[in-house]
């Protein structure tokens, strides 16, 4: 809504983000639908840039629901779209939105621990990493403000249930903390991951009574 609504460096930096976010879930769904990483990547980059060119985001003013489904939905159309009128020279329009050097991680990311996956839950199994990745990205930004970037790291890769006292005795002599305030900030690091994680969904549904059904459907895309 931000892109819609705004006009100039605001517009630009909530479109950017956009985009880079849900790169991956609609590329990962265009090449399951049988494009190669070529072909898939001009796809993606000219379904974004409808976005910066607003074609599609006034339609958000009757919204219902969440905008992982209505991105899906314009995506498909898209697709026929350009299978209809076959105009693959015009991609992209040379304007990259995103920097396409990852894209050979992206590849294996999109299609190499999901081999034979539909691409609905594809999207939808990419849709929930990029969330996630969202909402890390924002804590991450909240410990570097606090000079604390380095506690960031190690905290993110702590995963309940799988490290005893004696690693975090271990972090904390490597962090000049005492072993209980390892602890403490374990506890808090997981704590505040779970209230930056609502704030991303509140972002992509309609209103606060759909975050749950949507934190719900995130922990079953994990779960399958």
């Amino acid at each position: 809504m931000a892109a819609k609504r705004s006009d100039g460096l605001l517009a630009d930096f909530a479109l950017e983000r956009l985009c880079r976010a849900y790169w991956p879930p609609l590329y990962a769904f265009i090449r399951r639908e049988g494009y190669d990483a070529h072909e898939a990547q001009d796809l993606t980059q000219e379904f974004l840039s409808r976005f910066v060119q607003k074609e599609w985001l006034g339609f958000l003013q009757d919204q219902r629901g969440t905008f992982r489904s209505f991105l899906l939905t314009f995506l498909k159309h898209f697709l026929a779209e350009q299978r209809v009128r076959a105009c693959a020279q015009k991609r992209g329009g040379g304007q990259p939105l995103l920097s396409l050097d990852n894209c050979e991680a992206e590849e294996r990311e999109a299609l190499g621990s999901v081999d034979g996956l539909p691409a609905d839950q594809l999207y939808d199994r990419r849709w929930a990493r990029a969330v996630m990745d969202e909402a890390a990205r924002r804590l991450r930004e909240e410990y570097a403000a606090r000079g604390r970037t380095a506690l960031f790291e190690v905290l993110k890769e702590l995963q309940p249930g799988e490290h005893g006292e004696s690693s975090y005795a271990e972090i904390g002599a490597t962090l000049g903390l005492t072993e209980q305030a390892v602890k403490n900030a374990v506890h808090s690091f997981r704590r505040r991951f779970g209230e930056v994680l609502r704030e991303a969904i509140a972002h992509t549904v309609d209103g606060p009574g759909e975050v749950e059904s949507e934190l719900q459907y995130l922990k079953k895309v994990f779960a399958g």
